[in-house]
């Protein structure tokens, strides 16, 4: 497996840089990634000695590790299958995901039985093969830039492998309030925060995340923060100049052309674009859109509501029927409102980023209301590609609030009704003030893009 021995700077995640995909020929077929880590590792420069260490996600990929194909400056990490199982679908994405995005039933859920304490393990068993990886492949003092949920056990384990190194934890998500957090099991919770505390600096999106991680460390682990961890912020920005070059590529003109004609002439648009991730909130979005064409009926053959919802961890019971009744009641409002010339929803489940650009041009809205977000880059994109300027439609729950709540119009995220005011409202505002907004929004929403935001990160453990 290629690899760079006495690596100066690493990146652990879960998903790596590239992917495999392994054909019924058996032939091997690599795919670059996009995102803010990769934008940021790539600000570094290629002489910078750089690693990344991510997991073999599926069977392309395992198969990459056991022919020993690789890039340089990947290392894949080919864990147990089982083991990855239980600890990214049991514990990752099935536990602390939805422990800090607030996402239980509590009257039924969560119930830490014997099951959870054996997914614990292997959640435990992952980390661990992160932490040896890094700690091999690490040079004295170098800096380990540990990302998110997946792994918030390796700081700790790492530090007492390799007490030299220089580390970093940084948490893409939301944080909990102690209240909800200490749910977790009382050892368990304080073994999350221990883990990160074995960095030299827990990092988040959000003052509000960072608080919220400090209150908790607080509550179970008493007063102050243990080990002298310092703790940071630092809010990942949309990338300006890649995503207005991009989205006037021709591929993407051409999806604007078919949108267009799907919406219908002079009609307004309110635009959303999501995976189907519970936290996303997209079926009381569709109820507001409703709840707005029942109570302005004005707006009927007026505006249509572009939705993409891109299927999310669909090997998880939960997360398929959540994207089934999306697809539902957008069924059901159309079938409600729409008439031979007039689709209220456009619903489209293919993930297509060009048609994502697409749509960001043309939106007159943007609806961005999760119950509970990091960030929300989508918050971000929209207005720096709008065309003719955007109204955002923002939950206050979005960590991107922070920074943009000034110039959209918030909303509770619960609230179907004052988020169908909200609609009318964004619907109704004046081109010039919309313009006018937009241009503030953009300028907010680029003040970190993605290569300052990891190098600001990496100057941070040197002080």
């Amino acid at each position: 497996m290629a690899s760079t021995r006495g690596a100066q700077i690493l990146v652990a995640s879960n998903r790596g840089p590239v992917s495999y995909t392994l054909d019924e020929t058996g032939t091997l077929t690599s795919k670059r990634g996009g995102g803010g880590l990769v934008s940021g590792l790539s600000a570094i420069g290629p002489d910078a000695g750089a690693l990344w260490v991510c997991s073999a996600l599926g069977e392309g990929d395992r198969e990459a590790v056991r022919r020993g194909v690789g890039e340089p400056g990947v290392r894949m990490l080919d864990v147990d299958a089982d083991v990855h199982a239980d600890a990214y679908n049991g514990i990752a994405n099935s536990v602390l995901w939805f422990v800090h995005h607030m996402l239980y039933q509590t009257p039924l859920e969560p119930v830490f039985d014997a099951e959870f304490r054996h997914q614990w393990a292997a959640y435990e068993t992952y980390n661990h093969a992160f932490a040896a990886a890094l700690a091999e492949e690490a040079a004295e003092g170098a800096a380990v830039l540990v990302q998110d949920y997946h792994l918030s056990l390796v700081p700790r384990m790492l530090r007492e492998l390799r007490p030299d190194l220089r580390i970093g934890h940084f948490s893409h998500t939301p944080w909990a309030p102690s209240e909800y957090f200490r749910m977790l099991p009382d050892d368990i919770a304080a073994q999350v925060l221990g883990g990160i505390l074995g960095a030299d600096r827990a990092a988040f999106l959000t003052q509000r995340w960072a608080d919220a991680f400090t209150d908790c460390c607080h509550a179970v682990l008493g007063p102050g923060i243990p080990s002298g961890t310092r703790i940071g912020v630092h809010g990942l920005g949309a990338d300006a100049d890649f995503l207005r070059e991009r989205a006037h590529r021709p591929d993407v003109e051409e999806r604007m052309a078919a949108l267009r004609q799907e919406v219908g002439e002079g009609r307004k648009t309110i635009v959303r674009v999501d995976r189907t991730e519970l936290s996303k909130n997209i079926v009381r979005g569709l109820l507001a859109y409703r709840e707005l064409l029942a109570s302005r009926p004005d707006w009927r053959e007026r505006v249509v509501h572009v939705a993409f919802a891109y299927p999310s961890r669909q090997d998880l019971a939960v997360y398929r029927d959540y994207t089934a009744a999306v697809q539902r009641l957008a069924d059901e409002i159309n079938s409600e409102y729409g008439t031979p010339g007039w689709t209220p929803v456009v619903l489209h489940v293919k993930d297509d980023f060009a048609r994502s650009l697409a749509a960001y041009r043309l939106a007159d809205v943007a609806l961005v209301n999760p119950i509970r977000d990091g960030m929300n880059l989508v918050a971000k994109e929209v207005p720096v590609v709008s065309d003719e300027g955007c109204a955002l439609v923002l939950s206050r729950e979005a960590g991107a609030y922070e920074e943009l709540g000034e110039d959209a119009i918030t909303v509770n995220p619960y609230d179907v009704v004052g988020t169908a005011v909200a609609l009318h409202e964004a619907l109704s505002m004046p081109a010039g003030e919309r313009a006018e907004r937009t241009k503030r929004l953009a300028g907010a929403a680029t003040t970190l893009p993605p290569a300052r935001w990891f190098l600001d990160q990496l100057h941070a453990l040197d002080t």
